[in-house]
């Protein structure tokens, strides 16, 4: 385990994160990608940040919206997959997808803005429009199960809550390695407006007893490292922290492992930018209460502090 780090920036936590974005600004395989914008990418990269003590992987160059990121986090252990519970909390980050297949299928060729206003007032239209498959939380908690019947046809079966098993597995066999939370279903990525990126979680105890750890190992098979990583790290480093309450243990180290990384070719000013400045202070999260169940946790319960972020640095999303 990594010990505290030094007031110097060049000890900084932050420092992992902006080294991988320079080696593949500056190294990188430039390629044509799937949604045509061009990216610069490598493959494989691993991070590792220590949550002892409270601390999180907060990004201190630009702000990030860790509130938001928070709110998908719990919008996923929920299970929903229509966009309209976030957008009724301002939360946007999903918005993209949805509205392109509305243009696509209707031809109907109206701004976000309005497809979003109607999603947030037409609770028909959010039900036909704002679903996006069966995506990260319909896996995690809700993961399709299927029963052979004497007739010789299939029928569906219970849906296996994935976190709720992982938190069950992690108090009755700490030692144990099948702490896994996976989201990528092959046989349903078709339905999917996006495929998981963030795709496997798994657990890890070290220590026992009152000295116990949990870690985290999370595999992300795509990575946006300019707008998608800040808020990946942070939901990973806040998912082991809950599991970590619910299991009466400590939070550990958080190892983010990630497949093709890449930079979007259109995100040249904000990689500029974001670079030439130093990361400061150490932001640490508080969980204010400890809530029945893995989900049963409120906005309100999460308080971060010693957060001075740099002004952020905006940027668009590739859909």
């Amino acid at each position: 385990m990594e010990s505290a780090p030094g007031p110097d920036s060049a000890a900084h936590y932050e420092t992992r994160y902006l080294d991988l974005m320079r080696r593949i600004w500056e190294r990188g395989d430039e390629r044509v990608d799937r949604t045509g914008i061009g990216t610069r990418s490598i493959c494989g990269a691993e991070l590792r940040f220590d949550l002892a003590g409270g601390a999180m992987p907060l990004l201190t160059t630009k702000r990030v919206y860790w509130k938001t990121a928070t709110r998908e986090l719990l919008w996923f252990l929920t299970g929903e997959t229509n966009i309209r519970p976030l957008v009724l909390q301002g939360v946007k980050i999903w918005n993209e997808w949805p509205h392109a297949r509305y243009v696509r299928e209707t031809g109907d060729n109206i701004a976000l803005e309005t497809f979003v206003e109607r999603i947030a007032g037409d609770e028909a239209f959010a039900e036909r429009w704002g679903d996006l498959g069966p995506v990260y939380g319909k896996q995690w908690v809700d993961w399709p199960t299927y029963r052979y019947r004497r007739d010789g046809l299939y029928e569906k079966g219970p849906g296996i809550n994935q976190v709720a098993a992982a938190v069950e597995s992690l108090r009755a066999d700490p030692a144990g390695r099948r702490h896994i939370v996976e989201g990528w279903n092959v046989a349903e990525l078709g339905r999917m407006a996006l495929p998981p990126c963030h795709k496997t979680y798994q657990f890890h105890v070290s220590g026992s007893g009152t000295e116990a750890r949990l870690n985290c190992i999370l595999y992300q098979r795509s990575c946006d490292v300019a707008l998608g990583l800040p808020f990946n790290l942070w939901s990973a480093a806040l998912f082991t922290r809950m599991m970590a309450q619910q299991t009466d243990m400590e939070a550990g180290e958080l190892v983010w492992m990630g497949g093709d990384v890449h930079l979007y070719l259109n995100h040249a000013h904000l990689i500029a930018e974001q670079l030439a400045r130093e990361p400061k202070g150490h932001p640490r999260l508080e969980i204010v209460r400890r809530p029945p169940t893995i989900f049963d946790y409120d906005i309100e319960d999460f308080v971060v502090h010693d957060y001075a972020p740099q002004p952020p640095i905006k940027a668009p999303v590739a859909v």
